[in-house]
């Protein structure tokens, strides 16, 4: 493919605005399925848990062709937790196609976005998405891009983006906001039009930056990286370098080029292309492939520091070792930094004991899809209460700030307000919206946030949305409380029974239902009172020589609340711990 004929761009967005859906009808408007063929919704989404969630996770590639132009496509996440998958991929791509839903405008994420695409100098095309939605408002939305581009420094060449008008759930794109479109060719034309080919020597010394790591059952290790200078062929002795060093030597086994959502194995590929390499083992995200005889490593755009630490150590409870496949220290130590290599924004560290390991991220959500990868591949551990990293700045201790983005209606505004303030937020604007909705901006402390999305959504009806992103750092802002109420913790090991459970839930709320095994130091539920409550769940009715064979159907029990990972994260205190197995979360104290 000729680098004339090459375009390589990433589809940038704010959750759930649109753009895996997008790439969908790119994918099919571009022919590579037949007629016939039956396509799932949300094509690229192939994880199990981005199914469930419905939310993108890793950054993807695939390729279309249209008209003779080939277009090499990333497909990134939308949330901020994810943002080290846009980091290490806007090195592979020259331009952005930056997707925005046409009624709620630029979100925290829109900024953190396309802040990293101006930096490194892509070209972007701005999608206005759900031109259907009956209260659109793309000429506002318009106006606040360009606010925000002028506000993140873009170039004179980077304010003048072409705006694109889509319905990505149907397949229709239009340059005119007033006049609804047919296909998706104004869009193709545009990217091809506005997003420049790749630059780069085939004939200089060979320079492919690897961005993402894949495993193959076959082949196994896969970088896919684009290559910057020279040509990659298969069979070739390659070096790897990082930061100026070599750190390795191999053969290139296969080398493969995306077409659709297929992988088409190739003798060679010159500068400009996106290839698959298989073979290396020393390889990694932000490393170098180059030539043993010359190696020139490339120069990676820095990644932000993780904001949110978590402890994992070896499950010491009771019913340790009765559902996990992997239960030791070496497994999970070798899991997660095996985990490191793949995910640049994660990070590692050893403690003091040989059974506990911290775990660095972007947040609670990235933090929450590892511990439930994990489980879901045998491993069973113990994860300790998120915490936020503090860091020193010119000799005074700061912590990490997010900006909080809430839109709730009228009704709950005060509500909010009232629960934010003991967290130490600060509300930095308030916009009407002009349909019974308001938007609420705080600045808020990471810490401030952990606990608070399930007051939130109580506090709203479920009403409420919320989204929130890095923002910077300041000083510590002093003591945020912690949950007010208590927790109720098991007396003594054995099953839960219907009596025992009617006492308890006099007390506060259950988690528990009756005949699940318990054990002493596990909480059962969530106390009507600050402190923790000692309470037996075993309790059995006393026999008597006058008792009935259905007396236990007297019992009346309220259903336990259920408790998802993300919620038993939110609930522990720092003397608890989450017990994670592949069948299990269970709660418990940390000295039992």
């Amino acid at each position: 493919m000729a680098q004339a004929k090459l375009r390589n761009l990433a589809i940038f967005d704010h959750v759930d605005h649109g753009k895996t859906t997008l790439v969908d009808g790119m994918l099919k408007q571009s022919g590579i399925f037949h007629e016939k063929q039956s396509v799932q919704e949300r094509i690229l989404d192939r994880n199990d848990l981005e199914r469930e969630r419905g939310i993108t996770i890793m950054s993807k590639n695939t390729a279309v062709f249209y008209r003779g132009y080939k277009l090499n496509i990333v497909d990134t996440p939308g949330h901020a937790d994810f943002g080290g998958e846009v980091e290490r991929i806007v090195q592979m791509v020259d331009g952005a196609l930056l997707l925005v839903d046409a009624f709620e405008g630029p979100m925290p994420q829109t900024r953190f976005v396309l802040k990293k695409a101006l930096a490194v100098g892509l070209k972007p095309v701005v999608v206005i998405n759900k031109m259907d939605r009956p209260n659109a408002r793309p000429a506002e939305v318009v106006d606040a891009l360009w606010d925000l581009f002028i506000d993140l420094g873009a170039s004179e060449e980077q304010l003048d983006f072409p705006v694109v008008y889509t319905v990505a759930r149907e397949g229709l794109a239009s340059l005119d906001p007033e006049q609804p479109g047919h296909d998706l060719q104004p869009l193709f034309d545009t990217i091809i039009q506005h997003i420049p080919a790749p630059e780069g020597d085939p004939a200089a010394i060979l320079q492919v930056g690897v961005s993402i790591i894949d495993y193959d059952p076959y082949v196994g290790r896969q970088a896919i990286g684009r290559v910057h200078n020279g040509t990659i062929r298969a069979k070739q002795e390659v070096a790897i370098a990082r930061g100026g060093a070599i750190i390795g030597k191999g053969q290139v086994a296969s080398l493969h080029v995306f077409e659709g959502l297929e992988k088409k194995a190739v003798t060679e590929a010159a500068a400009g292309e996106i290839v698959v390499v298989s073979g290396l083992e020393d390889v990694n995200v932000a490393t170098t492939i180059t030539s043993p005889e010359q190696p020139r490593p490339l120069n990676f755009v820095p990644i932000d520091e993780p904001t949110v630490a978590m402890t994992f150590m070896v499950n010491k409870s009771p019913f340790a070792g009765r559902e996990g496949k992997y239960v030791t220290s070496r497994k999970l130590r070798e899991r997660l930094l095996r985990e490191c290599e793949s995910d640049v924004s994660l990070k590692v560290e050893e403690t003091d004991s040989p059974e506990a390991l911290t775990v660095f991220g972007r947040g609670e959500l990235h933090l929450a899809i590892l511990i439930e990868t994990m489980r879901r591949e045998g491993y069973e551990f113990e994860v300790s209460r998120p915490r936020a990293v503090v860091k020193e700045i010119n000799g005074v201790k700061c912590e990490p700030v997010e900006e909080l983005v809430i839109e709730v209606p009228e009704a709950y505004q005060g509500i909010v307000i009232e629960r934010l303030g003991p967290r130490k937020s600060e509300l930095v604007n308030l916009e009407n919206k002009g349909d019974g909705q308001v938007r609420l901006t705080f600045y808020i402390p990471t810490r401030g946030l952990f606990g608070f999305r399930s007051d939130f959504l109580t506090d709203t009806r479920g009403l409420g949305v919320m989204y929130h992103s890095f923002h910077h750092y300041a000083p510590l802002a002093g003591e945020i409380s912690d949950r007010k109420r208590g927790s109720l913790v098991a007396f003594e090991t054995g099953e839960a029974t219907s009596y025992g459970l009617e006492n308890a839930q006099l007390r506060g709320e259950l988690f528990i239902a009756p005949g699940e095994p318990v054990y002493r130091g596990m909480i059962v539920g969530e106390n009507s009172r600050p402190e923790d409550l000692v309470i037996n769940v075993c309790k059995k009715r006393h026999v008597t020589n006058i008792r009935s064979s259905t007396s236990e159907i007297d019992t009346r029990l309220t259903p336990p609340r259920e408790m998802s990972l993300e919620k038993c994260l939110e609930f522990i205190a720092a003397d608890e711990l989450l017990e994670v197995t592949p069948k299990s979360l269970r709660m418990r104290k940390r000295e039992l």
